[in-house]
């Protein structure tokens, strides 16, 4: 074996060894949140789903094994207060031929909206206009000026030491308002996003609680490059309100 050959496998040997390297760095951080999505995503699908129930039951009075059943009236509730902002208290609602006897709580549009959504916020221009006035201090024995919105000047108005008003002055100002990005729940939280199996939904005898729990009885392995394993096991459940992994 001549020197050229000799170089030509050692510069193999390094190519081989760097990509190693970098399956070996790389591989298993890939699986690591692959695993951790599946997780999220599970346990976020299972929290819907027992929201949704929820909500069912505070409008019916009673859970229901079907989970699409719920998801109807919840949505359709929803969709119904928004066009009538009269539509509270007890309502007969009715789904495809099938009558529902509702109660709905005045806070309902307001739950709905941060139990289904996520808490933003966006900078608002907000103008105000800032007057100084003049009031008298009985501690300090003469007068003194202080800055206030004017619409708060009507607290200070009617005041016995309020002496008068010596300017006003416009100004612009960003306030950071805070707000619920809603969506509506759909079909798709039903169902694992690993499995693609429906959650398993059990209600007590006495009709008194209901739980959510993943459909994953066994571990599931997946094999990557031979040396490393995607893994995962049953995401938990949701009992009365409990999660089992809190």
């Amino acid at each position: 074996m001549n020197q050229q050959n000799k170089s030509d496998i050692l510069e193999i040997f390094i190519i081989l060894a760097m990509f190693l390297l970098i399956v070996v760095i790389y591989v298993p951080v890939a699986i690591w949140e692959e695993e951790s999505y599946y997780e999220k995503e599970s346990r976020y699908r299972m929290q819907n789903v027992y929201d949704i129930q929820s909500f069912y039951s505070r409008l019916t009075g009673e859970y229901t094994p079907s989970f699409f059943e719920a998801l109807n009236v919840v949505n359709s509730v929803r969709d119904s207060t928004i066009a009538d902002s009269l539509y509270l208290g007890e309502q007969n609602l009715v789904i495809r031929g099938q009558k529902y006897l509702i109660d709905v709580n005045q806070s309902y549009g307001f739950e709905f909206d941060t139990t289904f959504g996520f808490k933003s916020f966006r900078k608002d221009t907000v103008v105000d206009t800032i007057v100084q006035i003049s009031v008298f201090s009985e501690d300090l024995g003469r007068e003194d000026t202080s800055f206030i919105q004017k619409k708060e000047l009507y607290n200070y108005e009617n005041s016995s030491t309020f002496t008068g008003i010596i300017k006003e002055e416009v100004i612009n100002r960003v306030q950071a308002v805070e707000y619920y990005k809603t969506y509506v729940p759909d079909s798709i939280n039903y169902y694992c996003p690993l499995t693609n199996e429906p959650y398993v939904i059990e209600i007590s005898e006495d009709g008194a609680s209901f739980t959510v729990s993943s459909p994953i009885s066994d571990p599931i392995i997946k094999r990557h490059y031979l040396l490393f394993a995607f893994k995962a096991t049953n995401h938990g459940l949701i009992k009365g309100g409990r999660k089992s992994w809190e």
